[in-house]
């Protein structure tokens, strides 16, 4: 063994596609090339001015030393009253664990329950980090997969035929990240009557796009009675508040998770930044209406995303009611090329529409989804009309 071998744990494990496609553009811009960046999933608004104004002022209180492990106890109630204003879901403080964003609060649920071999089924297209922390906990990735055919959204009968006596877990996003589509309550309710059957079951609901809705009301799995008590909702104030950076997110779930997570986030990072949590009781309870205005703005985006998509030959498109995110079928340009550059799939396409149009795109193929590429318009509309003008250019030289 040599002393630069990496543990086989990491050796498994795929580079998030959605990270490495936003540092290949940044290398290219440094390289002095005009790049338009459509890879990553976040808003382009600022953070409310309230939030941060809560933030200074906790700063000027002196929340400056260790939190509680599992976040502050106003903060944890704050989610508790979110939950019930919003989804009419029951929590208390005690059921609630904050943690460094939503992905260390899916790898806290995960670590705490899967044990080798175990099972966890997650519908495709799922988010690229869930098959890779489904693999650190030493679980097997289950996939379920739905073509935009089924607008990317597996049926109860689908979910029923992947279930085995190793099934430990079931985890899916809703609004999803990455084809913006919603399940309804229908959609809900004929997944839980499959649940129900099946007890050992933990249901794991990403609901961090909750806010991002374009139709209506947010449904939450959990709210179904039967199957509630196995519900683990995961959330967080990102996306609905312009807060990526402050890296605040939660899990809310049976009283017996909430202590595992506990455990097991004390002996790793230990609770997250005071004042960020600070800042994030003033989200969750403050003026609602700054999410009503960035909602209002990610709909107009996504209907001109839509409608410029729909006008390039061979591209096959939703029209998703959620989050920020497009997820078109590209393989009509499979075989194609440019004269220099062959299309065999959207890898190809991808890299190729990075290098010749300049456009950065994320392939479908790191979401389960191949044949398809995921388009992110959380920026401009000018940006957007300017990307996919060169995206129509480039596809156009492909015959």
């Amino acid at each position: 063994m040599k002393v630069d071998q990496v543990s086989k744990r990491l050796q498994a494990l795929a580079v998030s596609e959605t990270l490495a496609m936003a540092q290949k553009s940044r290398e290219l811009r440094a390289q002095g090339i005009d790049i338009i960046d459509l890879s990553l999933g976040e808003p382009d608004f600022n953070t409310p001015d309230h939030i941060k104004a809560a933030a200074v002022e906790a700063i000027k209180q002196n929340f400056t030393h260790y939190p509680p492990v599992p976040g502050y106890l106003d903060l944890r109630q704050a989610v508790a009253d979110k939950m019930k204003r919003d989804s009419g879901l029951d929590f208390t403080p005690d059921q609630v664990v904050v943690s460094n964003g939503a992905k260390q609060s899916i790898g806290n649920v995960l670590l705490s329950i899967v044990d080798p071999g175990d099972e966890v089924i997650i519908p495709a297209p799922y988010w690229v980090s869930y098959p890779e922390i489904i693999k650190m906990a030493e679980g097997k990735v289950v996939v379920v997969s739905a073509g935009i055919d089924q607008n990317f959204k597996i049926t109860g009968e689908q979910l029923e035929k992947a279930i085995t006596p190793q099934t430990r877990a079931f985890l899916f996003s809703s609004p999803s990240n990455p084809t913006g589509e919603i399940y309804s309550y229908e959609e809900l309710a004929d997944l839980a009557r499959v649940f129900e059957k099946h007890p050992q079951i933990l249901i794991i609901s990403d609901e961090i796009y909750e806010y991002i809705n374009y139709d209506g009301k947010h449904q939450s799995i959990a709210q179904f009675e039967s199957i509630r008590d196995r519900v683990a909702i995961i959330n967080g104030v990102s996306k609905g508040y312009a807060m990526t950076g402050w890296r605040i997110g939660y899990m809310a779930g049976p009283l017996w998770l909430a202590k595992a997570c506990q455990k097991l986030q004390g002996q790793y990072t230990s609770g997250a930044s005071t004042i960020a949590q600070k800042a994030s009781i003033a989200g969750l309870l403050g003026d609602q209406s700054v999410i009503g205005t960035m909602v209002s703005e990610f709909k107009s985006r996504r209907d001109l995303v839509v409608k410029r998509l729909s006008a390039i030959p061979g591209i096959r498109s939703n029209n998703p009611p959620g989050a920020f995110y497009v997820l078109p079928d590209v393989s009509a340009y499979y075989g194609k090329s440019d004269g220099k550059t062959l299309i065999t799939n959207e890898t190809d396409l991808v890299m190729y529409l990075l290098n010749e149009g300049h456009v950065s795109l994320v392939s479908g193929s790191a979401f389960g989804a191949p044949g398809c590429v995921r388009i992110s318009y959380s920026t401009s509309q000018e940006t957007i009309n300017k990307a996919i003008d060169r995206i129509a250019d480039a596809l156009s030289r492909l015959k």
